[in-house]
Protein backbone atom coordinates (compact mmCIF):
# COMPACT_ATOMS: atom_id res chain seq x y z
CA UNK A 1 0.00 0.00 0.00
CA UNK A 2 1.00 3.56 -0.50
CA UNK A 3 0.02 7.02 1.13
CA UNK A 4 -2.05 8.44 -1.09
CA UNK A 5 -3.03 12.00 0.84
CA UNK A 6 -2.09 13.75 4.23
CA UNK A 7 -4.40 16.48 5.05
CA UNK A 8 -4.06 18.90 7.99
CA UNK A 9 -6.68 21.08 10.05
CA UNK A 10 -4.94 23.94 11.75
CA UNK A 11 -8.64 25.13 12.85
CA UNK A 12 -10.79 22.50 13.47
CA UNK A 13 -14.17 22.02 11.55
CA UNK A 14 -12.77 24.31 8.48
CA UNK A 15 -11.68 22.87 5.37
CA UNK A 16 -8.74 21.05 5.72
CA UNK A 17 -5.32 21.47 3.78
CA UNK A 18 -3.65 18.82 1.45
CA UNK A 19 -0.09 18.26 1.89
CA UNK A 20 2.67 16.52 0.44
CA UNK A 21 5.11 16.56 2.67
CA UNK A 22 4.26 15.99 6.50
CA UNK A 23 5.76 15.78 9.98
CA UNK A 24 4.28 13.36 11.84
CA UNK A 25 4.35 13.99 16.03
CA UNK A 26 2.48 12.80 18.75
CA UNK A 27 0.02 15.08 18.42
CA UNK A 28 -0.64 14.28 15.10
CA UNK A 29 0.25 15.97 11.36
CA UNK A 30 1.86 19.28 12.52
CA UNK A 31 0.07 22.28 13.54
CA UNK A 32 -3.62 19.83 13.29
CA UNK A 33 -6.28 21.43 15.48
CA UNK A 34 -4.35 23.52 17.30
CA UNK A 35 -7.47 26.02 17.27
CA UNK A 36 -10.66 25.99 17.49
CA UNK A 37 -13.85 27.94 17.49
CA UNK A 38 -16.52 28.32 19.57
CA UNK A 39 -20.28 30.13 19.21
CA UNK A 40 -20.91 32.33 22.37
CA UNK A 41 -25.06 31.99 23.93
CA UNK A 42 -26.98 34.30 25.01
CA UNK A 43 -25.80 33.55 28.85
CA UNK A 44 -22.15 33.50 27.79
CA UNK A 45 -21.76 30.26 27.54
CA UNK A 46 -19.27 28.80 24.50
CA UNK A 47 -20.31 25.40 22.05
CA UNK A 48 -18.15 24.18 20.27
CA UNK A 49 -18.56 24.67 17.03
CA UNK A 50 -18.26 21.46 14.22
CA UNK A 51 -19.22 20.43 10.99
CA UNK A 52 -22.14 18.50 12.33
CA UNK A 53 -23.89 21.01 13.74
CA UNK A 54 -22.58 23.68 11.56
CA UNK A 55 -22.32 23.20 8.21
CA UNK A 56 -21.05 26.45 7.32
CA UNK A 57 -17.89 25.52 7.89
CA UNK A 58 -17.57 24.10 4.90
CA UNK A 59 -17.17 27.22 3.57
CA UNK A 60 -14.07 28.65 5.00
CA UNK A 61 -10.75 27.99 3.15
CA UNK A 62 -7.65 27.50 5.09
CA UNK A 63 -4.02 27.75 3.83
CA UNK A 64 -0.67 27.48 5.45
CA UNK A 65 1.71 30.53 4.18
CA UNK A 66 4.89 30.92 5.96
CA UNK A 67 4.30 31.20 9.33
CA UNK A 68 0.53 31.68 9.56
CA UNK A 69 -2.92 30.40 8.86
CA UNK A 70 -4.68 32.16 6.11
CA UNK A 71 -8.69 31.71 6.12
CA UNK A 72 -11.47 32.67 3.36
CA UNK A 73 -14.75 32.84 3.29
CA UNK A 74 -16.47 31.56 0.12
CA UNK A 75 -20.29 32.61 0.40
CA UNK A 76 -22.12 30.03 -1.45
CA UNK A 77 -24.37 30.71 -4.66
CA UNK A 78 -27.36 30.61 -2.28
CA UNK A 79 -25.93 32.74 0.15
CA UNK A 80 -26.05 31.72 4.00
CA UNK A 81 -25.58 35.04 5.76
CA UNK A 82 -26.00 38.72 4.42
CA UNK A 83 -22.60 39.73 2.14
CA UNK A 84 -20.09 42.12 4.59
CA UNK A 85 -17.04 43.19 4.09
CA UNK A 86 -15.15 40.44 6.23
CA UNK A 87 -16.06 37.68 3.39
CA UNK A 88 -13.63 39.77 0.99
CA UNK A 89 -10.50 40.09 3.42
CA UNK A 90 -8.14 37.00 3.78
CA UNK A 91 -7.71 36.56 7.88
CA UNK A 92 -4.24 36.19 8.94
CA UNK A 93 -4.25 34.08 11.92
CA UNK A 94 -0.55 33.08 13.41
CA UNK A 95 0.61 29.37 13.84
CA UNK A 96 2.67 30.42 17.00
CA UNK A 97 0.69 33.18 18.87
CA UNK A 98 2.51 34.95 21.55
CA UNK A 99 -0.25 33.99 24.58
CA UNK A 100 1.56 36.40 27.41
CA UNK A 101 -1.44 38.68 27.11
CA UNK A 102 -4.05 36.58 26.41
CA UNK A 103 -6.91 35.64 28.30
CA UNK A 104 -7.84 32.21 29.04
CA UNK A 105 -10.83 30.37 28.57
CA UNK A 106 -11.48 26.86 30.69
CA UNK A 107 -13.19 24.55 27.57
CA UNK A 108 -14.71 20.74 27.71
CA UNK A 109 -14.20 19.21 24.95
CA UNK A 110 -15.67 15.50 25.13
CA UNK A 111 -15.41 15.44 28.70
CA UNK A 112 -11.47 15.99 27.92
CA UNK A 113 -10.65 19.71 29.89
CA UNK A 114 -7.98 22.57 28.71
CA UNK A 115 -7.85 26.10 29.98
CA UNK A 116 -6.97 27.75 26.37
CA UNK A 117 -6.33 31.04 24.88
CA UNK A 118 -8.45 33.40 23.42
CA UNK A 119 -6.92 35.11 20.35
CA UNK A 120 -8.73 38.19 20.51
CA UNK A 121 -11.07 40.76 19.42
CA UNK A 122 -10.16 40.99 15.90
CA UNK A 123 -10.02 37.32 15.16
CA UNK A 124 -13.61 36.83 16.78
CA UNK A 125 -15.47 39.59 15.01
CA UNK A 126 -14.14 38.49 11.44
CA UNK A 127 -15.39 35.14 12.46
CA UNK A 128 -18.90 36.47 13.46
CA UNK A 129 -19.27 38.39 10.81
CA UNK A 130 -18.80 35.19 8.72
CA UNK A 131 -20.38 33.22 10.66
CA UNK A 132 -23.26 35.29 11.32
CA UNK A 133 -23.25 34.35 15.34
CA UNK A 134 -20.82 35.47 18.07
CA UNK A 135 -18.16 33.30 17.41
CA UNK A 136 -14.13 32.96 19.61
CA UNK A 137 -11.38 31.47 18.18
CA UNK A 138 -9.13 29.77 20.76
CA UNK A 139 -5.59 28.21 20.74
CA UNK A 140 -4.66 25.34 23.21
CA UNK A 141 -0.93 26.62 22.70
CA UNK A 142 0.90 24.37 25.10
CA UNK A 143 -1.70 23.23 27.31
CA UNK A 144 -2.65 19.51 26.79
CA UNK A 145 -6.34 17.90 26.58
CA UNK A 146 -6.38 14.02 28.34
CA UNK A 147 -6.93 10.71 26.37
CA UNK A 148 -9.87 8.52 28.04
CA UNK A 149 -10.51 5.19 28.09
CA UNK A 150 -8.57 2.74 25.71
CA UNK A 151 -8.14 5.30 22.75
CA UNK A 152 -4.35 5.13 23.44
CA UNK A 153 -1.60 2.79 24.09
CA UNK A 154 -0.07 5.41 26.61
CA UNK A 155 -3.78 6.58 28.47
CA UNK A 156 -3.39 7.57 31.76
CA UNK A 157 -5.62 5.28 34.29
CA UNK A 158 -8.83 6.36 35.84
CA UNK A 159 -7.70 8.61 38.80
CA UNK A 160 -9.59 11.18 40.82
CA UNK A 161 -9.04 14.45 39.32
CA UNK A 162 -7.58 15.90 42.30
CA UNK A 163 -4.83 14.31 44.77
CA UNK A 164 -5.99 12.06 47.80
CA UNK A 165 -7.32 14.08 51.13
CA UNK A 166 -4.33 14.41 53.21
CA UNK A 167 -1.80 13.24 50.61
CA UNK A 168 -1.35 16.51 48.71
CA UNK A 169 0.01 16.81 44.98
CA UNK A 170 3.84 15.64 45.42
CA UNK A 171 3.59 12.11 46.24
CA UNK A 172 0.63 11.47 44.45
CA UNK A 173 2.48 12.66 41.38
CA UNK A 174 5.78 10.66 42.49
CA UNK A 175 3.69 7.78 42.95
CA UNK A 176 1.96 8.43 39.20
CA UNK A 177 5.69 8.46 37.64
CA UNK A 178 7.67 6.19 39.09
CA UNK A 179 4.71 3.62 40.20
CA UNK A 180 5.01 1.40 43.02
CA UNK A 181 8.61 -0.26 42.03
CA UNK A 182 9.33 3.67 41.55
CA UNK A 183 10.78 2.16 37.50
CA UNK A 184 9.99 5.31 34.95
CA UNK A 185 7.08 5.08 32.68
CA UNK A 186 6.74 6.95 29.59
CA UNK A 187 4.82 10.21 29.51
CA UNK A 188 0.76 9.59 28.86
CA UNK A 189 -0.58 10.86 25.29
CA UNK A 190 -1.79 13.76 25.08
CA UNK A 191 -4.62 15.83 22.32
CA UNK A 192 -4.54 19.19 21.55
CA UNK A 193 -8.46 19.79 19.82
CA UNK A 194 -8.60 16.32 17.92
CA UNK A 195 -11.78 14.79 18.69
CA UNK A 196 -10.70 11.27 20.47
CA UNK A 197 -7.17 10.89 18.69
CA UNK A 198 -4.21 11.85 17.08
CA UNK A 199 -4.50 10.70 13.74
CA UNK A 200 -7.39 9.50 11.28
CA UNK A 201 -6.37 6.82 8.84
CA UNK A 202 -8.70 6.10 6.32
CA UNK A 203 -8.48 4.03 2.55
CA UNK A 204 -9.82 4.85 -0.81
CA UNK A 205 -10.61 1.10 -0.75
CA UNK A 206 -13.13 1.34 1.51
CA UNK A 207 -14.14 4.44 -0.22
CA UNK A 208 -14.93 2.42 -3.50
CA UNK A 209 -17.53 0.74 -1.25
CA UNK A 210 -19.60 3.55 0.23
CA UNK A 211 -19.13 5.55 -3.75
CA UNK A 212 -20.99 1.56 -4.96
CA UNK A 213 -23.69 2.19 -2.82
CA UNK A 214 -24.55 6.24 -4.21
CA UNK A 215 -26.44 7.04 -7.52
CA UNK A 216 -26.25 10.03 -7.90
CA UNK A 217 -22.05 9.81 -8.53
CA UNK A 218 -18.83 9.75 -6.16
CA UNK A 219 -18.22 11.49 -2.94
CA UNK A 220 -14.89 12.95 -2.46
CA UNK A 221 -12.59 11.24 0.52
CA UNK A 222 -12.14 15.00 2.02
CA UNK A 223 -15.97 14.40 3.61
CA UNK A 224 -14.69 11.84 5.99
CA UNK A 225 -11.85 14.30 7.14
CA UNK A 226 -8.77 12.00 7.78
CA UNK A 227 -5.10 13.00 8.22
CA UNK A 228 -3.88 10.11 6.19
CA UNK A 229 -5.18 7.99 3.23
CA UNK A 230 -4.07 5.04 1.89
CA UNK A 231 -5.19 3.29 -1.56
CA UNK A 232 -5.79 0.23 0.69
CA UNK A 233 -5.65 -3.76 -0.26
CA UNK A 234 -9.01 -4.94 0.85
CA UNK A 235 -12.79 -2.97 2.29
CA UNK A 236 -12.47 -2.58 5.48
CA UNK A 237 -9.97 -4.04 6.15
CA UNK A 238 -8.39 -1.66 8.27
CA UNK A 239 -11.17 -2.20 10.91
CA UNK A 240 -8.38 -4.80 11.58
CA UNK A 241 -5.16 -2.96 11.67
CA UNK A 242 -3.33 -2.80 15.08
CA UNK A 243 0.37 -0.96 13.57
CA UNK A 244 1.27 0.53 10.30
CA UNK A 245 4.87 0.72 9.34
CA UNK A 246 5.74 3.95 6.73
CA UNK A 247 8.78 3.55 4.60
CA UNK A 248 10.17 1.01 6.22
CA UNK A 249 9.63 1.81 10.36
CA UNK A 250 6.72 1.13 12.57
CA UNK A 251 5.08 4.52 12.34
CA UNK A 252 1.08 4.39 14.04
CA UNK A 253 -0.10 2.08 16.51
CA UNK A 254 -3.74 1.88 15.64
CA UNK A 255 -6.02 1.83 18.37
CA UNK A 256 -9.85 2.10 18.05
CA UNK A 257 -12.39 2.66 15.25
CA UNK A 258 -13.66 6.36 14.02
CA UNK A 259 -17.79 5.97 14.41
CA UNK A 260 -19.59 8.56 12.24
CA UNK A 261 -21.55 11.17 12.40
CA UNK A 262 -24.11 13.74 10.27
CA UNK A 263 -21.03 15.83 9.30
CA UNK A 264 -20.81 13.04 6.13
CA UNK A 265 -24.78 14.62 5.42
CA UNK A 266 -22.86 17.98 4.88
CA UNK A 267 -22.75 19.54 1.17
CA UNK A 268 -19.41 21.75 0.71
CA UNK A 269 -20.94 23.19 -2.02
CA UNK A 270 -23.76 24.75 -0.06
CA UNK A 271 -22.54 25.00 3.21
CA UNK A 272 -25.73 23.02 4.12
CA UNK A 273 -27.13 19.53 4.69
CA UNK A 274 -27.54 17.88 1.38
CA UNK A 275 -30.20 17.27 -0.23
CA UNK A 276 -31.61 13.68 -1.62
CA UNK A 277 -28.86 11.40 -1.73
CA UNK A 278 -25.88 13.98 -0.48
CA UNK A 279 -27.86 14.23 2.57
CA UNK A 280 -27.98 10.28 3.09
CA UNK A 281 -24.71 9.74 3.34
CA UNK A 282 -24.24 8.78 6.87
CA UNK A 283 -28.06 6.93 6.44
CA UNK A 284 -25.91 4.58 3.61
CA UNK A 285 -23.45 2.79 6.22
CA UNK A 286 -26.00 1.90 8.66
CA UNK A 287 -27.15 -0.92 7.06
CA UNK A 288 -23.55 -2.84 7.45
CA UNK A 289 -21.07 -0.69 8.99
CA UNK A 290 -22.52 -0.56 12.53
CA UNK A 291 -20.10 -2.74 13.70
CA UNK A 292 -18.38 -1.38 16.59
CA UNK A 293 -20.25 -2.77 19.95
CA UNK A 294 -18.99 -0.31 21.97
CA UNK A 295 -20.79 2.77 19.68
CA UNK A 296 -23.99 0.14 18.53
CA UNK A 297 -25.85 3.03 16.67
CA UNK A 298 -23.31 5.00 14.65
CA UNK A 299 -21.71 3.39 11.23
CA UNK A 300 -17.57 3.04 11.21
CA UNK A 301 -15.58 4.03 8.66
CA UNK A 302 -11.43 4.89 9.38
CA UNK A 303 -9.54 4.39 12.43
CA UNK A 304 -7.58 6.31 15.09
CA UNK A 305 -4.15 6.01 15.54
CA UNK A 306 -1.10 7.22 17.75
CA UNK A 307 2.26 7.30 17.11
CA UNK A 308 4.05 3.96 18.46
CA UNK A 309 6.20 4.22 21.35
CA UNK A 310 9.41 5.50 21.16
CA UNK A 311 9.05 7.62 18.33
CA UNK A 312 8.82 11.04 18.55
CA UNK A 313 8.74 12.21 15.58
CA UNK A 314 8.57 11.26 11.46
CA UNK A 315 8.33 12.74 8.19
CA UNK A 316 6.27 10.98 5.62
CA UNK A 317 4.90 11.73 2.16
CA UNK A 318 2.52 10.79 -0.30
CA UNK A 319 3.66 7.82 -1.95
CA UNK A 320 5.54 6.20 0.83
CA UNK A 321 4.77 2.69 1.20
CA UNK A 322 2.61 1.56 4.13
CA UNK A 323 2.49 -1.88 5.90
CA UNK A 324 0.50 -3.61 7.92
CA UNK A 325 2.67 -5.03 10.04
CA UNK A 326 0.42 -6.12 12.78
CA UNK A 327 -3.28 -7.07 13.05
CA UNK A 328 -5.64 -8.12 15.36
CA UNK A 329 -8.10 -10.65 15.06
CA UNK A 330 -11.27 -8.81 16.58
CA UNK A 331 -12.25 -5.27 16.11
CA UNK A 332 -11.74 -2.88 18.68
CA UNK A 333 -14.49 -1.70 21.39
CA UNK A 334 -15.28 2.06 21.59
CA UNK A 335 -14.77 3.05 25.20
CA UNK A 336 -14.59 6.76 25.46
CA UNK A 337 -16.81 7.61 28.06
CA UNK A 338 -17.33 11.01 26.52
CA UNK A 339 -21.16 11.29 28.15
CA UNK A 340 -20.26 11.43 31.68
CA UNK A 341 -19.85 14.57 32.79
CA UNK A 342 -18.28 13.37 36.26
CA UNK A 343 -15.34 12.05 34.90
CA UNK A 344 -14.31 15.50 33.58
CA UNK A 345 -10.75 16.27 33.89
CA UNK A 346 -7.68 18.36 32.97
CA UNK A 347 -4.29 16.18 31.99
CA UNK A 348 -2.27 15.34 34.42
CA UNK A 349 1.21 16.65 34.13
CA UNK A 350 3.93 14.32 35.35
Amino acid sequence: MKITAIWVYPIKALRGIPLHNAHLGPQGVKYDRRFMLFRVGEDGELAKIQLDRYPECSRFIQEIVADEIHVRYQPPRDPLVSPCPEQSVVLRVPLDPDVSGLDRQVINLHQGLVDAYRMGAYFDEWFTACFGFPTVLLYIGDERRPVFGTFSPRAQPAAPAAPPAKQGWLPYLASFVWGDQHEPEPEPDWLTFSDMAAYLVVTEKSLSNVNARLSSGPVDIVKFRPNIVVDGEGEFDEDFWAELSIGGRPTLAMTKLCNRCTSLNVDYETGRFGEGEKGMLLKKLMSDRRVDTGSKWTPVFGKYGFLVDGLDGVDVSVGDEVVVTKRTSERPVWDWPYKDKKIARFYRYT
